[in-house]
């Protein structure tokens, strides 16, 4: 049997405000041609189909599509909901849509039930288990006292490996959960999943298990040889910009044996981190590659530039991040270091100048004004324009 593992598809994300639909809609699009062209029975998703627990219609829309364009390609899904995931909503009408080839895992009291698909060496189980909140699941799952995912991830597995016992011994076994498992690394785009401070999970909760399909982490990795995270289709954060995203064709034997490969998904959109004065970075050839790009930008201006965005819009139409990196030399010491010794104006005159710049002559008169009042003496920085300018300066 073959199946395709992915996960995290966070239907409905922003990135830095910026709507994803349209990059979703054609990460999607590239599955189900994954799909066709390899010629996968099963595709998997073990959880965060969608971003909020309450899509709005546009997301929803995408998700049916995606779902639709899958099924025609010619594979059953079985999908899972994640900690983003609103269990009742996604499993609304699981038992409808199951008729179809669409097998939704939401609850707990269904993760012994598993979808039993059949090829030319026999039956595979797919068990599948939605994300596990202790606190909501333990009492269902027979722990009362557990309070890590460890604790009801495994009693989840105990009523796994309890029906597998019920079945032929050449039942092949797959598991679709959504947990945080010792040894997978995390890029910084995923929402924490800790209760208590305790959100992993050992890898040996899985032992006997010929495939386990991960999702949460949005890299691709491996575990173990049959512990594996997919990864997001798209990235989600600017620490993801060197990664590949990919998905596993998983080939399953009579034996439960696989081979596992690696499909890399197209890059809809390439993420840069530009660093350079804003001159430059709007003006110099050796940016050129990132004009399409989303763009963080970190400006090394000796003074915060006004209207940064706008200009680097200019050049970058999907610029969506900004910040002005201190410039090397300037005292970056503590606030109390920084004020001691130091008068009320020209504190806010090195206020200004940090966030913004220099006051103006205008300025510099009605902060003369703001001190007096408030103190009720003038500031001896006070004394002239040219004299304020000096110490400034100095």
């Amino acid at each position: 049997m073959r199946i395709l593992h992915t996960s995290d598809w966070h239907i409905g994300r922003t990135f830095h405000g910026v709507d994803l639909l349209a990059d979703q809609r054609r990460a999607l699009e590239a599955l189900a041609t994954v799909v066709r062209e390899q010629s996968v029975d099963v595709v998997v998703v073990p959880g965060d189909i969608y971003d909020r627990a309450v899509p709005n219609a546009d997301a929803v829309r995408l998700c049916n599509k995606a779902f639709e364009a899958i099924r025609d390609a010619g594979a059953v899904i079985v999908a899972t909901s994640g900690n983003h995931d609103s269990p009742a909503r996604l499993g609304a009408g699981s038992a409808f849509s199951a008729a179809g080839g669409l097998h939704l895992f939401t609850t707990v009291d269904a993760v012994d039930r598993p979808v039993v698909l059949t090829d030319e060496h026999g039956d595979v189980a797919f068990y599948g288990i939605p994300y596990l909140e202790p606190d909501a699941t333990r009492t269902e799952l027979g722990v009362p006292g557990a309070r890590s995912h460890a604790a009801v991830l495994q009693a989840a597995m105990g009523r796994i490996a309890a029906d597998l016992a019920t079945r032929d011994s050449s039942v092949r076994s797959v598991v679709l959960a959504h947990a945080f498992v010792i040894g997978g690394e995390g890029t910084g785009s995923e929402r924490s999943i800790s209760v208590g401070g305790v959100e992993t999970v050992p890898a040996s909760l899985f032992g006997g298990i010929d495939y386990v399909a991960l999702g949460h982490l949005h890299s691709p990795q491996t575990i173990d040889d049959h512990i594996r995270y997919s990864g997001s289709p798209l990235p989600y954060s600017f620490g993801e910009r060197s990664h590949r995203k990919a998905a596993w064709l998983v080939d399953i034997d009579g034996s439960g044996g696989r081979v596992v490969t690696r499909v890399d998904l197209p890059v809809v959109r390439g993420l840069s981190v530009l660093e350079g004065t804003l001159e430059d970075l709007c003006t110099e050839d050796r940016f050129d590659f990132a004009t399409e790009h989303y763009v963080s930008a970190v400006l090394t201006d000796a003074v915060r530039p006004v209207d940064a965005m706008r200009r680097l819009q200019e050049r970058f139409p999907h610029a969506v991040h900004l910040e002005w990196k201190r410039p090397a030399g300037v005292d970056s010491g503590s606030y109390r270091e920084k004020v001691q010794g130091r008068s009320d104006r020209e504190v806010l005159d090195s206020f200004l100048a940090d966030v913004r710049s220099a006051p103006s002559s205008s300025e510099v008169e009605l902060l003369d004004r703001a001190v007096e009042n408030v103190t009720g003496q003038q500031d001896s920085t006070s004394a002239s324009p040219v004299e304020h300018e000096w110490v400034r300066s100095a």
